[in-house]
């Protein structure tokens, strides 16, 4: 555009109040786009601190009452819940036995959340494998694609059956989405819904999250999370998992691939979800804490790029704490 050279164009006219900006923005943030990801822990009789993420808890049952609650009053879109079994062995049994944690937890949120939430949970086995591999292993040691995918099977009943209303499919499996819809609907499971963690990449930005699960992993994911270099192959994972039947699609970490975000979100015929992982959160809490930048404004602005990239929603830590300025 060229100016009018008596009238120059004055782009600030439209930032010069608050009002003014609150009037002209773009994007803006809403406590129903956000998901609150949940750890809980088999065994704690009262929350246990996580110390690479400040503010962030493994629940006890009582504490994930009271946090469910406490969401729910805060008008978040969901909670995504993580279980933190006492024992695990090579398979995972823990995820599919409907007493272990993650199943119990589901019937504990769903009963307490009611209408106002959806309650969501993570379909990996990492958490459960004494491993610490998204899946189950050969005789090599390299995670078995197929075998790992008969578990899933098993793990999404198991979750249907304890009231889960959308399952997180985060294992990379190839195949996974359409192994579960098939499983899902082979036992009357139709109506229950499909996040695909279609682009997930091997990023160090999880390390964080090892801890709040008490990862047993040595070694690394590389060969079925995305290498952090692959922008199409995001969107190639994307459309399989469209293809194969995911209601919901998955960019994960959020805020080192906002390229990818905005790829999959420009070409979606589904919603598109970013997770804003345990090291993102953990490097501005600990940025803050040194008085090195302003937190609120921070969190508020990592959310909003997240968001502005093309989330139609946000899984955060602090999807609770933002709701309450954003209301």
């Amino acid at each position: 555009m060229i100016d009018h050279p008596d009238r120059p164009y004055r782009p600030r006219r439209l930032r010069a109040t608050p009002a003014m900006r609150r009037l002209v923005s773009e994007t803006r943030l809403h406590p129903a786009d956000l998901v609150l990801p949940m750890f809980v822990r088999e065994g704690a009789a009262e929350p246990v601190p996580i110390s690479s993420m400040p503010g962030v808890v493994q629940h006890s049952t009582d504490s994930l009452r009271r946090a469910i609650a406490g969401a729910a009053e805060a008008g978040i879109g969901g909670v995504m819940l993580f279980g933190v079994p006492e024992h695990k062995d090579a398979i995972g049994s823990g995820a599919t036995d409907p007493d272990g944690i993650l199943n119990v937890a589901t019937r504990i949120a769903v009963a307490e959340a009611g209408d106002a939430l959806v309650v969501q949970t993570d379909l990996c086995l990492d958490e459960f494998t004494d491993h610490g591999h998204c899946g189950v292993l050969d005789a090599r040691g390299y995670v078995d694609n197929d075998a790992t995918n008969l578990r899933y099977r098993d793990m999404a009943i198991a979750q249907a059956e304890a009231g889960s209303q959308l399952l997180g499919l985060s294992g990379m499996m190839d195949g996974q989405v359409a192994e579960v819809r098939s499983a899902l609907d082979g036992a009357g499971f139709t109506n229950t819904p499909i996040l695909g963690y279609a682009a997930k990449y091997a990023s160090a930005f999880y390390g964080p999250f090892r801890e709040a699960v008490q990862s047993s992993l040595e070694g690394d994911r590389r060969t079925y999370q995305l290498d952090p270099a692959n922008r199409r192959e995001g969107l190639r994972e994307i459309d399989l998992d469209v293809a194969e039947g995911a209601d919901v699609v998955m960019v994960k970490p959020a805020m080192s691939y906002l390229d990818v975000l905005a790829d999959a979100a420009a070409s979606s015929p589904v919603p598109v979800w970013a997770y804003q992982v345990s090291g993102e959160y953990a490097m501005i809490e600990a940025a803050a804490a040194h008085g090195w930048i302003d937190r609120r404004r921070a969190v508020e602005e990592s959310v909003l790029g997240i968001r502005r990239a093309g989330a139609d929603a946000v899984l955060t830590y602090w999807a609770v704490e933002l709701a309450g300025w954003i209301r």
